[in-house]
């Protein structure tokens, strides 16, 4: 299942730099291409703005402040992303329930499934 992700641009948007590097590394080792990592709001905007890519990443709280503009981004432009956080769904605004949570810490089988399922959904 986890084939479909060879190749694939991932844009990864998390503040944690020891998350990020585990999370990058379960990336690299399902064959994707990591866009990124954006740490900062301004940052992660500019690269959902600017870059192309199949999918991303988006944690909820960046040093204090919501990705939920990067989701709006993402939305404009159709690209599917999954939410991260130790909270679960409970942990996402009302306006955006129903996406696609991964819940931290990343288990490398369930981030695989989960993302080839979203690539699934793109097409």
């Amino acid at each position: 299942m986890t084939d479909a992700l060879q190749g694939k641009r991932i844009l990864v948007v998390e503040d944690e730099p020891l998350v990020c590097m585990l999370l990058e590394d379960m990336l690299a080792d399902l064959g994707m291409e990591v866009i990124g990592p954006a740490r900062h709001l301004q940052d992660a905007l500019e690269l959902a703005r600017s870059q192309a890519f199949d999918l991303a990443i988006l944690d909820v709280n960046l040093d204090g402040q919501r990705s939920y503009a990067v989701a709006d981004v993402l939305n404009r432009r159709a690209v599917p992303y999954a939410f991260a956080t130790g909270y679960g769904e409970a942990g996402l605004d009302a306006a955006y329930a129903g996406r696609p949570v991964l819940r931290k810490p990343y288990r490398s089988d369930d981030l695989g499934r989960a993302l080839a399922h979203l690539l699934a959904q793109r097409t």
